[in-house]
């Protein structure tokens, strides 16, 4: 269980952003959620992976990307649910929050995205390339992260279920693009949501041992499926 558990706020442009920060005792690293479309960090998923991640020694930041007054407006419009730069600049402010002494576990940050939010991880990676330690990307939109791609140097593993046919195939041709330590790692019989039985835990053993062995012990290669 976390040793701590605080509801914070990030200040970004036109407000602040809410954020649920999940510190076990002896964190060894921070891990920071980036969630898809119109989700946010009450998703059930996220936060099944974020406790796996915390019985792991690692912090958890499940945090919403748009402030109240955008998500009122995006559940009419949804404008800013696919405005990527725009989430993005969300997941650095976040980086720069805990590195400016957040919590205490952000000498090493990971960072894991969700869908479209897999896309604003990435970039915000590129964009901080010294602060981020390793990305994982769950049933992500990689592609959608376009030149930025080029410029991550953090390991980035990517988790696609072999039932999730056109997101496998953009994730292909993601990985293809980035010359950083990467690898794809392949749930058998998952879809989209990974909703199949046992499915969401493997991602959750994945991404734990990418993080702890990337964000606290060095490199080293984890997972199944396809390296890059």
């Amino acid at each position: 269980m976390p040793e701590q558990a605080l509801d914070i706020e990030i200040a970004v442009d036109g407000g602040a952003v809410a954020g649920r920060l999940s510190v076990p005792d002896r964190a060894r690293a921070l891990v920071l959620f980036a969630h898809g479309s119109g989700s946010g960090r009450h998703s059930p998923r996220n936060r099944a992976v974020a406790t796996s991640l915390q019985h792991a020694g690692l912090a958890t930041l499940l945090m919403d990307l748009l402030t109240d007054a955008e998500e009122r407006t995006d559940m009419v419009t949804s404008e800013f649910r696919f405005d990527i730069v725009l989430l993005a600049g969300r997941v650095a402010a976040a980086i720069d929050w805990a590195r400016a002494g957040g919590t205490p576990a952000a000498g090493k940050i990971g960072l894991f995205g969700a869908s479209t939010g897999a896309a604003a991880a990435l970039i915000a990676a590129a964009t901080r390339p010294y602060a981020t330690s390793a990305v994982v990307s769950r049933g992500g939109r990689p592609d959608l992260a376009g030149d930025a791609l080029r410029k991550v140097r953090a390991p980035s593993l990517f988790i696609v279920g072999s039932r999730d046919d056109i997101v496998l195939e953009l994730n292909r041709h993601a990985l293809a693009r980035m010359s950083c330590e990467k690898e794809l790692a392949i749930v058998p019989g998952a879809t989209h949501l990974f909703e199949e039985p046992g499915a969401l835990e493997t991602v959750s053993t994945l991404a734990a041992s990418w993080f702890t062995g990337h964000g606290t012990h060095g490199h080293g290669t984890h997972g199944t499926g396809e390296g890059g």
